[in-house]
């Protein structure tokens, strides 16, 4: 039996359907980026191509890590190079890692009282990270895999 006002139309619960296209490409854009830029940063820290990263270590967080600064700039570059493959194996708990190690950085480069510039890019990346954490957990309600 059908209701009086019954169309014939039926809307689709959203939790059954695949995610949107749009939002599909924007998870795949995020899950790209965040599992190949952690470790080619990661990977940096041991090679020092891109910049001196020792220098964007607050002298702080310096005098509680052991070892040099050198020292805890190779340490995260191992964290960072295990988040990225975190985000290629699990992106929904990979996004959030990904937005606390940002969340982090950005701690020590406004506590150096420098690099604004880098902590407001950060902050975008954090907010990008907690994206892909969300799409992610939807994207695995919809039938994309448990994580």
């Amino acid at each position: 039996m059908t209701h009086p006002h019954d169309t014939g139309t039926r809307t689709t619960d959203v939790t059954t359907t695949a995610l949107d296209p749009g939002a599909h490409r924007a998870y795949l854009l995020l899950r790209t980026v965040f599992t190949i830029a952690p470790i080619a940063f990661g990977l940096d820290k041991f090679l020092g191509w891109l910049t001196d990263w020792d220098d964007y270590l607050a002298p702080w967080i310096n005098d509680i890590v052991p070892g040099s600064a050198h020292d805890a700039m190779l340490m995260v570059g191992v964290i960072e190079i295990v988040a990225g493959v975190l985000v290629a194996l699990a992106p929904r708990l990979g996004g959030y890692v990904v937005a606390l190690w940002l969340a982090g950085i950005i701690v020590d480069l406004v506590s150096m009282q420098d690099y604004y510039d880098i902590a407001l890019r950060d902050f975008g990346l954090f907010v990008a990270a907690l994206a892909l954490a969300q799409l992610a957990a939807t994207h695995a309600r919809r039938g994309g895999g448990l994580w």
